[in-house]
């Protein structure tokens, strides 16, 4: 334990130094003297009582000192210093949103789906990358969830009106809605780390309907993924395929997801949220230490246990004492 005043009990100590130094000064009290009164002071009852009396001050001079002394401790304000390692656990999730002109009417609404997400997720460090004709790293990874929901906020705010610098940065390329493209930014947004060391996955919200020719096609950024263990949950607002063959948009984008280990979703899903949430939480992860944080914690609560008792004693003393 250590003491974050502990000049506070020297100070103390000399108050009551000083004042018991005045008490004894003190002009003594001027008293009468009274005929024959041994024989009151010598009776057994007048003894007894005498003891008590003493006996009771002593307590309450005893008491006011335990009382003194742990008031002052406690002003001094007592403090416990320990090193602890926080587990962390090691699991990254970038959400990937195209905001394509085709995505105008549900982004806001794939936002709130993120906004979700984000408060379902539980020591997961969580990023976001919008992205039309080039992407745009909305915030990295981060555990600071008071401050991923803050931008997830804002992203839905200007999703909602369409207007204002949100989308600045995402019409550099050639084209628009090049989901290869911007599926293969997020994936490189994870760090460079071991193979294996944490699990990765990608929430990509897009209707996959590409306008452009893009420097990664959909099943290259796939691969790319997979050959970077990164498993790609697709939430699809549209999945309005025209036929069942396997090079429409909403198949396209099942078989990439799947193709990564992930899933594939569509936007009303009432399963999609919890269920990108239990398919993240699959993956293998073990937790780790985390670097030693030195953590101060205030320990009043010894000294003014005793302080309160002290000062219950006092009272009842005091009561007691009274003529």
């Amino acid at each position: 334990m250590e003491l974050s005043y502990w000049w506070i009990l020297p100070m103390a100590a000399a108050a009551v130094t000083v004042t018991a130094w005045l008490y004894r000064r003190r002009r003594p009290q001027k008293t009468k003297p009274i005929a024959h009164g041994g024989r009151l002071t010598e009776l057994p009852e007048y003894q007894r009582a005498l003891r008590r009396h003493r006996t009771r001050l002593a307590l309450a001079v005893v008491l006011g000192a335990v009382f003194l002394a742990a008031t002052a401790t406690a002003a001094a304000r007592p403090i416990q210093r320990a090193t602890e390692q926080p587990e962390v656990r090691n699991r990254d999730i970038v959400l990937c949103l195209d905001v394509s002109g085709s995505m105008t009417s549900t982004d806001a609404a794939i936002a709130a789906v993120f906004e979700d997400l984000a408060k379902e997720f539980d020591g997961e460090r969580i990023g976001m990358v919008i992205f039309d004709s080039s992407s745009v790293q909305l915030f990295p990874l981060t555990d600071d969830y008071q401050f991923a929901a803050e931008q997830l906020t804002q992203a839905k705010e200007a999703l909602d009106s369409g207007t204002g610098s949100f989308f600045d940065g995402t019409w550099n390329g050639e084209g628009s809605s090049l989901i290869g493209d911007g599926l293969a930014s997020c994936i490189q947004s994870f760090p460079d780390t071991a193979a294996g060391a944490r699990s990765r996955s990608v929430v990509l919200a897009t209707d996959n309907f590409l306008s452009g020719e893009p420097i990664f096609t959909l099943d290259e950024a796939a691969a790319l993924a997979a050959g970077k263990n990164v498993k790609v949950y697709a939430l699809n607002p549209g999945d309005m395929d025209y036929g069942e063959q396997p090079g429409q948009p909403g198949a396209q984008l099942r078989a990439a997801a799947e193709r990564t280990g992930g899933s594939y979703f569509t936007l009303d899903s009432p399963t999609a949220v919890p269920g990108i949430v239990q398919k993240v939480q699959e993956t293998e992860a073990t937790s780790y230490l985390a670097a030693p944080q030195a953590v101060v914690a205030d320990t009043p609560a010894w000294p003014l246990g005793i302080a309160l008792l002290a000062g219950s004693g006092m009272l009842l003393l005091g009561w007691r004492l009274e003529p």
